[in-house]
């Protein structure tokens, strides 16, 4: 116990419970919008763009974070640009632009001679590794996230019930549809550098899927989805301390085994 408490005491593990605890509280809230919007394939295009972030970051020596939060950002204008309709995602440009984003960084690494193994850290990512300015950033995007929800709760609820629906009652449904997947690339390339690309949906979708077997409004689901990815990445990081294994590894063992907790079947969401 001893040295459990002890070890808890280092900056680096301090800031790295700090910063799993509020991304348990504010990863699975935009899990939601992933699944409700049908975003799965979109996700992937947004890892992958984070990975060609690190690749010119390291190629140029420019800061990670700030490059692959701009490329997500691009990407996702990019897809809005383009789309026709949105009620079903992104689709088959999705996949195009996840393999768009790793030919560039594929090319990115050849001509600059960057280390495959050192953009490819990015897969496994790790807490121990955050500046104070991350936690700070994430912290920030929490309350975004959060107010944002709070306040246009409505409105989101009917763009996940029915676009068509919600734009014919007046709603700027092509604001709020950007808005949230602004967040979900902000969220992803986040939550890249704190658990790695391998183990994003730890935090991000397997809350979301658990909640969902019980669930039966989008609020319950919402409530409940950050609360089992606060519990799920605070107990998880602590028993990772405990007894010495990865914390990303540990997180995503425990979310996976919640999600295998068999349950009695429920009635639908509604919103």
């Amino acid at each position: 116990m001893t040295d459990f408490l002890f070890a808890l005491s280092l900056p680096p593990v301090a800031k790295g419970l700090a910063a799993m605890i509020i991304a348990g509280l504010c990863f699975p809230a935009s899990g939601v919008m992933v699944l409700r919007l049908d975003l799965v394939p979109m996700r992937y295009m947004l890892m992958h763009g984070v990975i060609l972030g690190g690749a010119l970051s390291l190629a140029f020596s420019l800061p990670m974070l700030p490059i692959s939060i701009l490329l997500n950002i691009l990407l996702v204008l990019g897809m809005m640009y383009l789309a026709t309709d949105t009620r079903h995602g992104f689709g088959l440009a999705s996949a195009a632009g996840m393999v768009f984003t790793m030919a560039a960084a594929s090319l990115v690494m050849h001509v600059w001679d960057v280390p495959a193994k050192d953009t490819l850290q990015l897969l496994w990512g790790s807490p121990f590794a955050l500046s104070i300015s991350d936690i700070s950033l994430l912290a920030v995007l929490a309350l975004v996230l959060l107010a944002y929800l709070t306040i246009n709760f409505r409105t989101v609820s009917a763009i996940f019930f029915d676009q068509e629906i919600a734009q014919s009652l007046g709603m700027q449904v092509k604001f709020h549809y950007t808005s949230m997947v602004l967040v979900i690339a902000l969220v992803i390339a986040l939550a890249m550098k704190l658990l790695g690309a391998l183990l994003i949906d730890a935090l991000l979708i397997l809350p979301v899927l658990v909640a969902g077997k019980y669930a039966t409004s989008l609020k319950k689901l919402l409530v409940s989805s950050c609360l089992i990815g606060a519990f799920v990445s605070t107990f998880g990081f602590l028993t990772a301390i405990a007894t010495d294994l990865p914390p990303s590894g540990t997180i995503a063992l425990l979310s996976a085994l919640l999600f295998l907790i068999p349950t009695s079947k429920k009635k639908g969401i509604h919103t």
